[in-house]
């Protein structure tokens, strides 16, 4: 298996590695690197996403194991992990299962269980053709979708720049494996480990997210926090999200 990377800041710094959600790619968090200076950040497409391999299996085990992979080819033992919605579970799911591969993890509006009923729409949604005549159309369809509440379009035209592939019919898709997006959806529809309380653990909500906010220990290594905006954090209150991963990690596992 072949997991695509992207990396910024400095090489000898201790490793950030970055997972996006479901439909995403790992160049969203060109951003947030540079609110980490001193680190190593790696944002990494996950399997069936961007340039990482599309082929299967697309269960738990193969994005677990696709990820040490990439961590061991990145030369990296022991990291901070950052995880966004689906990106979040598998943080929790690896945690759980390499705890001694975790220095701290973030959890970013983590999606670490779904009900049943909310998934199979949203995967169903995925069988239809949500191609678009240009990424202009993209953009819009992101902006007007009701998911964002404060994302400047800006992002939105870098997203389109990264991300939309055009097809040889001449429309726009989005750069992920439709069956891969199914098989994560049903991932996230499978009760799993928590929050993790076995290494230091930051977990940052929307105040407008749809999913709905998981239950958290209070516990001496767990930090929450709470930001404007919807479940994309780091597009709808970047600087906000940005602020409190930095600080935790400063204190968690200074640079």
């Amino acid at each position: 298996m072949t997991l695509h990377t992207y990396e910024w800041g400095s090489g000898d710094g201790p490793a950030v590695l970055c997972l996006h959600g479901v439909t995403g790619h790992g160049a969203r968090y060109a951003q947030l690197a540079q609110r980490l200076p001193g680190r190593r950040v790696v944002g990494i497409d996950l399997l069936g996403h961007g340039h990482s391999s599309w082929a299967p299996p697309w269960d738990l085990d193969a994005h677990l194991d696709g990820l040490i992979e990439a961590a061991a080819a990145l030369g990296v033992d022991r990291a901070s992990w950052i995880g966004h919605s689906f990106g979040g579970k598998l943080v929790a799911e690896l945690v759980a299962r390499n705890p001694e591969r975790v220095t701290a993890a973030v959890l970013l509006d983590p999606a670490l269980y779904l009900e049943p009923e909310t998934v199979g729409p949203r995967a169903e949604g995925l069988c239809a053709d949500i191609s678009f005549a240009s990424p202009e159309a993209a953009i819009e369809a992101r902006l007007t979708d009701g998911s964002l509440f404060s994302t400047p379009r800006e992002v939105l035209e870098q997203e389109a720049a990264d991300h939309l592939v055009q097809r040889e019919d001449g429309r726009w898709d989005w750069r992920f494996s439709r069956p891969a997006a199914i098989g994560a959806w049903s991932i996230m529809s499978r009760r799993g480990p928590g929050v993790p309380t076995s290494v230091p653990a930051l977990v940052v909500f929307g105040s407008e997210s749809w999913i709905p906010p998981v239950p958290t220990p209070r516990v001496a290594t767990i930090r929450i926090a709470t930001v404007p905006g919807g479940h994309s954090v780091l597009w709808d209150s970047f600087d906000e999200t940005a602020a409190t991963i930095a600080a935790f990690l400063d204190e968690v596992a200074p640079a």
